[in-house]
């Protein structure tokens, strides 16, 4: 067999596990998924099986053609997920809360390695001179976009590969220690609500409206969203122009044509994250890990700034707390974690996230591109 064939079938199977795992009810499995979400078995699944049998599968088809075909079209799908209407349920200063979060993200990079390069100079002749900062930008898109953010912008800031590999390795281990410590702290808001005497009430919503009583076909919608992916792939030969012009489509898509059905977009996107984390996770080797210390100590440090400039957000506009860990995780967990933890403080917030998180989709590749231009303007 064909190492092709071996490596769409483990693609397959890893899809399918994913998607059963996350419709699990039983209690056993739902408490192993309280520690390690669904969508990380993606990764780990096929890390498993390459390891297992000695399985080199970093050459494959499979990764061009999730480069080339499989992002593009999850790029048009995602952000023509999000009608600019249905922002108004959540309300301004959550928004804010959230939004804050992502801008720390984007932001801090560039802070901290400028700051560990002031108090050792010999690190910042390893983060700019070996351009290891290269590897902090596709967390930035792991973080707030997710996988496939964080594709692009390795394809955008020209991380090596060695250093990308590592870089999810360590990614993927801090994003499931920090699901745990939010699904603790959400539960705990009423608490700290309390010691900052907030009273904001949170308003509910039973779901999310999508404001079309009539939508298109299903075949019409796919034929339309694989057509325009293709047309830009193949007449665009610029990635960033591509993503750029993709992401301007689909917006328009989703907020001008009035049966555009941004359920099924939504649904569709979310199956092709998972198979292109499925197909990234042919790629790891979790003992292959090797990063300098003051690298991870850098991103421990920034992850928890960012919670901690969060908190003070949210304080200083008199939010409701539980904001903090349900923007958090929208920010690094993405559409499948962020529901999972605010279901841990009230289930009837669930569409909120999932909300939120659509809006970390679409903007965690320009946050990225921010991230880059700081360190291009500032620091190299």
């Amino acid at each position: 067999m064909s190492m092709e064939i071996i490596a769409a079938v483990i693609v397959t199977f890893t899809v399918a596990c994913v998607y059963f795992l996350a419709r699990v009810e039983t209690k056993w499995v739902q408490t192993i998924l309280n520690w390690f979400p669904a969508i990380l078995f993606a990764y780990a699944i096929p890390a498993i099986f390459t390891h297992a049998f000695s399985l080199e599968l970093s050459g494959v088809f499979l990764h061009t053609l999730s480069r080339d075909w499989i992002i593009p079209i999850t790029i048009l799908t995602v952000m023509s997920a999000l009608p600019f209407a249905q922002l108004k349920i959540v309300g301004i200063k959550p928004i804010i809360v959230f939004v804050g979060g992502s801008f720390v993200i984007a932001l801090l990079p560039v802070i901290l390695v400028g700051l560990f390069g002031i108090l050792e100079p010999a690190s910042k002749a390893m983060f700019m001179g070996q351009e290891y900062w290269k590897g902090l930008v596709p967390i930035v898109g792991g973080w707030i976009g997710g996988s496939t953010s964080q594709l692009v912008l390795k394809e955008l800031a020209g991380t090596d590969e060695a250093l990308f590999l590592s870089i999810l390795v360590l990614d993927n281990t801090l994003v499931n220690i920090w699901t745990i410590l939010m699904f603790q702290f959400i539960k705990r808001s009423d608490g700290i609500n309390s010691f900052f005497k907030i009273t904001n009430q949170i308003k509910l919503i039973d779901k999310v409206d999508d404001g079309v009583d009539a939508v298109m076909k299903s075949w019409q919608l796919v034929a339309i969203v694989v057509g325009i992916a293709a047309a830009v792939s193949l007449s665009i030969d610029s990635f960033l122009w591509r993503v750029v012009l993709l992401s301007v489509i689909g917006l328009l898509l989703g907020n001008l044509v009035k049966t555009w059905d941004t359920k099924l977009v939504l649904k569709i996107g979310g199956i092709l994250i998972i198979v292109i984390m499925a197909i990234l996770g042919l790629k790891l080797d979790f003992t292959k890990m090797s990063l300098p210390l003051i690298l991870v100590l850098l991103v421990v440090v920034w992850l928890v700034l960012h919670f901690i400039a969060m908190i003070l957000i949210a304080v200083a506009l008199r939010v409701n707390i539980a904001w903090v860990p349900i923007g958090s995780m929208a920010n690094l967990g993405g559409i499948s974690t962020a529901p999972a933890v605010t279901a841990a403080y009230r289930k009837e917030l669930m569409p909120h996230a999932i909300l939120l998180a659509i809006l970390s989709m679409v903007s965690g590749t320009a946050w990225g591109m921010l991230t880059i231009y700081l360190f291009e303007h500032f620091l190299v």
